[in-house]
């Protein structure tokens, strides 16, 4: 016997946001990890570091903005 529409949409919509979580979740580790590879600005004002952190948050920015 097939489950009824209305018992399965509750558990779909719970997958959706178990998923959701864990995506936010996974990003927000990747970013942590991304921040330690990038190299510190405080020491030296080099055009090309500013430019690679400028970017990077850029990019930040731009995915957390993305809707799921």
């Amino acid at each position: 016997m097939l489950p009824s529409t209305e018992t399965s949409a509750p558990a779909i919509a719970d997958s959706r946001e178990a998923c959701s979580e864990y995506v936010a979740h996974l990003q927000f580790h990747m970013t942590l990890q991304a921040r330690n590879l990038v190299p510190s600005l405080s020491k030296q004002r080099d055009r090309r570091k500013t430019l690679l952190h400028e970017t990077q948050a850029d990019f930040e920015k731009m995915v957390s903005r993305q809707g799921f």
